[in-house]
């Protein structure tokens, strides 16, 4: 395998595959995967993409307007007036390379209602739409020449030369170590900051947690998205997220009474942006005392939720849950990232060379809440600008000689500490939910901090636990040093 490559992309979800996709032949592209190509969290989102290609009956002004209002008006508006006018031609070029979006008899894309959305605009694959879509791009991949998959291979330290980067990379207890001019991160979301996600186990914010350390900037990285609808599992299960489409398919949202509750907080009732329905719902649950609350499909016919909801049905059955039948019980979950590492509308971080996309990345496009679908096409759309953006610059600079590869360390040593994570999990659980708890945040962050101390005090033995560890405890630290700032200010 090559040593030194034009591009590395880290991370396989719609933004490092489509990235991968969007650069010329003559480009050597490094794709490098934490585990298999098929986990991530672009694999397990439900709902579908949201784009205005009924240009009759919606246009770009609407789309941007709701994105406005779930996003508090914070967001960056000409990072959405990008998201908004160019994602329809790359979900059309998806849709080209193989995607099976659902379409209607007469073969346009069928288009469906979410949550914030002022008109049916989100194209879907059933209840799978992310799936479909990461599944069709590996295999656009893997007969691309130019693109060389490394799968299983865990980022453990990235070097800023002249001329761009040296990235060492543990794969089968060994160290692999490459050059590349370019580096795009791509490495999703910090659910597993949390005790409770619908994330992958991969999300552990490695991505931003290396850019931190890089010195790039990290923006809004307390802006952390609570979905209203996960399945209310046990304790100490994996959750998995009802998708937002159910409601926008007429479900309705009842409290541990059998009670419709959510026009009680605000009038837009299920179908409000997430944070007002998780707000809603963590309120209602003071009221009430009680954490038991449900979703109800029942009163449409069964046929059409088998059918339109295949993924959701079958997880839901395995939980012992007929959602043709029974209420599905469901609680507030950590779900997605609105902030993360600053680019720009290039998708350039602050340091040269880096750029960001997905999940990971903070385009502003957000704002404080993101709008339902809109995270696969900024995924696309942003994926896609960072190609193009470094190809113009191999086209006009070409390849610099890189600097001095830095000495290597051992990955062998003593054992790291137990224990790190699962009590960086629970004081985030704790500290800085859906009803966030400002007389905890010191303390929180003190504590956050000496488990950064005891982490990096150490040569402690190079593996994935280590490398998880040191994310999430970073990614902690500065979402909790961001919320005490904003609390005194």
């Amino acid at each position: 395998m090559d040593k030194r490559f034009d591009v590395i992309i880290i991370g396989t979800g719609v933004a490092g595959l489509y990235a991968a996709l969007n650069f010329p032949d003559d480009v050597s592209v490094l794709l490098v995967s934490k585990r298999e190509l098929t986990l991530s969290n672009s694999s397990l989102a439900q709902g579908g993409v949201a784009c205005v290609l009924d240009t009759v009956h919606d246009n770009y002004k609407l789309h941007i307007t709701d994105t406005l209002i779930a996003g508090k008006y914070k967001n960056r508006l000409n990072a959405v007036e990008k998201l908004v006018k160019e994602g329809p031609s790359d979900v059309l070029r998806v849709s080209k390379l193989g995607v099976d979006f659902d379409r209607e008899p007469d073969g346009s894309l069928c288009k469906t209602l979410e949550a914030g959305h002022s008109r049916h605009r989100i194209v879907h694959h059933k209840d799978s739409t992310g799936k479909a879509i990461v599944d069709g791009l590996i295999e656009a991949v893997r007969q691309r020449g130019n693109v060389t998959v490394l799968e299983n291979a865990l980022l453990y330290s990235v070097h800023k030369v002249y001329g761009g980067f040296y990235l060492s990379i543990l794969q089968d207890g060994k160290s692999l170590y490459f050059g590349c001019s370019f580096c795009v991160l791509c490495t999703g979301g910090i659910g597993r900051v949390y005790q409770y996600t619908t994330n992958s186990a991969i999300a552990t914010g490695d991505g931003i947690a290396f850019a931190y350390m890089l010195g790039a900037k990290i923006a809004h990285l307390s802006r952390v998205q609570f979905h209203p609808t996960a399945f209310a599992a046990e304790k100490d299960r994996e959750r998995f997220l009802i998708s937002e489409a159910v409601r926008g398919e007429g479900a309705v949202l009842l409290n541990c009474h059998g009670e419709r509750f959510a026009h009680n907080y605000d009038k837009r009732g299920e179908l409000a942006p997430r944070d007002v329905v998780s707000n809603a719902v963590a309120r209602e649950a003071l009221r009430t005392g009680s954490e038991s609350f449900y979703l109800d499909i029942t009163h449409k016919p069964a046929d059409f939720v088998r059918q339109r909801f295949p993924l959701i049905y079958g997880r839901c059955l395995e939980e012992g849950v007929d959602i043709t039948k029974d209420r599905i019980p469901v609680y507030p979950c950590q779900h997605y990232l609105m902030g993360g590492i600053d680019t720009d509308l290039r998708a350039r971080t602050s340091i040269d060379g880096l750029y960001a996309a997905g999940e990971c990345a903070h385009t502003g496009v957000h704002g404080a809440n993101r709008l339902a679908s809109n995270s696969l096409l900024e995924a696309l759309v942003y994926s896609r600008t960072a190609a193009e953006d470094i190809t113009l610059r191999l086209r006009q600079h070409g390849r610099k000689p890189l600097g001095l590869e830095p000495a290597h360390r051992p990955i062998t040593g003593k054992p790291m500490p137990e224990g790190c994570r699962s009590r960086i999990r629970a004081i985030m659980q704790d500290a800085y939910f859906v009803l966030p708890k400002p007389e905890k945040y010191n303390e929180s962050y003190r504590e956050v901090e000496s488990i950064i101390r005891l982490l990096f005090s150490e040569n402690y033995a190079i593996s994935s636990d280590l490398i998880e560890a040191k994310s999430i405890a970073v990614v902690a630290s500065i979402i909790l040093d961001e919320v005490r700032e904003l609390e005194n200010d």
